[in-house]
């Protein structure tokens, strides 16, 4: 039954963040009509920064007790946040490039 519960608070997670993610995201697209094209790029950085944001503090205040509840090592979440900012930001060159 806990793992029903944490499974159905993951997706409110990534429904609610993703929909929050996602229209701040297209307030910031929709500037450059070349960026049509990419926004799912910052669509799928919004996705890396909710998996940081859930393996590094939300996991551990769920329902699931699992043994292998561990966060992110240090390198690891540098890495994923640095590449969902470079996802972010790619819409905006790449339509750059693309003009």
């Amino acid at each position: 039954m806990k793992t029903l519960l944490e499974l159905i608070r993951v997706f409110a997670i990534l429904g609610i963040l993703g929909m929050g993610g996602g229209l701040i995201l297209t307030g910031f697209y929709s500037g450059s009509p070349n960026t049509e094209p990419y926004r799912w790029l910052g669509g799928v950085a919004v996705l890396l920064l909710i998996f940081v944001l859930y393996r590094n503090k939300l996991q551990f205040s769920g329902w699931y007790q699992g043994t292998k509840r561990d966060k992110l090592r240090r390198p690891i979440t540098i890495l994923l946040v640095s590449a969902s900012v470079l996802l972010m930001i790619s819409p905006f060159v790449l339509g750059a490039l693309s003009a």
